[in-house]
């Protein structure tokens, strides 16, 4: 969702896709609307295999109700997400920030991966696959509510919240377009971990905070490298990024802030014994990957590639926090 958040540079008028075909086959459709839906970006939903791991960690029993209450909450997460990322799509198409950006870089972006450019699908059915995905993923979100174990108001409060906030990313309050993209792209990991897990114990504790901020910190770090790409084409639309407003020194300075931020929340849990004095042993592998990312992306200037880089540590960062849960509870 990061990276499919961030159209990229801009044109004035934005070519036309030529309109979906009505003869294509139910399975052309099915492979448009997947792309659409960015189903190959994974790395939000990987926000249920935390949660499960921290209850393992806790010792926490999964009964029948819990499971029922995570499958429908990640079905939500999916719906959700693929309507955020459908309607930036449109945006994309409609003021012409996806043609510029993936005409420009067509080798790297694959342009298949936009169907409305493509012209496998319409605006209207991008449109529309979007509202019915908003409304399929409150309904999973809806019922998880009702059938979780447990139900404190700060979480049900925060999924009720994220449901209304996450599809508005370009579109309704166009909250990425307001100055909150970088908060946005943190607080989507985020409400993924933190409401799931309270209606799930009925609790927050300081590990599963600690968890979830670094889950959400995932994302923005292959974000930030997306956006440093995309400077000259969020100007354009109007898109007030961090990279958009800072110099390329500044901009590089705040980027290396966050990744040294993972780093010290990492340290520092385990010193607060919010996490065993053993966690930064374990996620040494994501600080080497951070380190790697940056100066790839940010020192040599292939940025692309440090945002891929950046990806991988993500996926590697909740590897690693999954092994450390599970491990903690084999030694309890």
């Amino acid at each position: 969702m990061a990276a499919e958040l961030n159209p990229g540079a801009a044109t004035a008028h934005p070519p036309r896709a030529i309109a979906a075909l009505p003869g294509r086959s139910a399975r052309a459709r099915l492979s448009a609307y997947l792309r659409l839906a960015k189903v190959g970006m994974v790395d939000y939903y990987l926000s249920l295999i935390v949660v499960w791991s921290l209850l393992a960690a806790a010792g926490r029993r999964i009964d029948g109700s819990s499971w029922m209450t995570m499958i429908l909450f990640l079905l939500g997460e999916v719906c959700l997400v693929s309507a955020a990322v459908a309607f930036d799509d449109v945006t994309g198409y409609r003021d012409g920030s996806d043609a510029a950006n993936y005409g420009r870089d067509a080798s790297v972006r694959k342009l298949a991966r936009k169907p409305l450019l493509a012209g496998t699908l319409t605006e209207g059915a991008a449109l529309r696959f979007a509202r019915w995905a908003l409304v399929v993923g409150l309904v999973f979100w809806t019922t998880a509510l009702a059938l979780a174990p447990h139900r404190p108001l700060w979480a049900a409060l925060g999924v009720v919240a994220a449901g209304l906030v996450v599809p508005q990313y370009s579109w309704g309050l166009r909250l990425g377009y307001r100055g909150l993209q970088e908060v946005f792209l943190a607080a989507v990991g985020w409400a993924f971990v933190l409401p799931l897990h309270g209606l799930l114990t009925g609790e927050v504790s300081g590990l599963a905070a600690v968890e979830a901020f670094l889950f959400g910190l995932g994302p923005l770090l292959f974000g930030v490298y997306s956006n440093t790409n995309d400077i000259a084409g969020d100007r354009a639309v109007g898109r007030p990024t961090v990279a958009c407003l800072l110099s390329r020194r500044g901009n590089t300075v705040f980027i290396g802030a966050l990744s040294a931020l993972e780093t010290a929340v990492i340290v520092a849990a385990a010193l607060m014994g919010i996490t065993p004095w053993w966690s930064p042993l374990a996620l040494l592998p994501v600080a080497a990957a951070r380190t790697r990312q940056f100066t790839v992306g940010m020192v040599r200037g292939d940025v692309l590639r440090g945002r891929l880089i950046g990806i991988r540590a993500h996926r590697i960062l909740v590897a690693a926090l999954v092994a450390a849960n599970l491990l903690s509870a084999r030694t309890a």
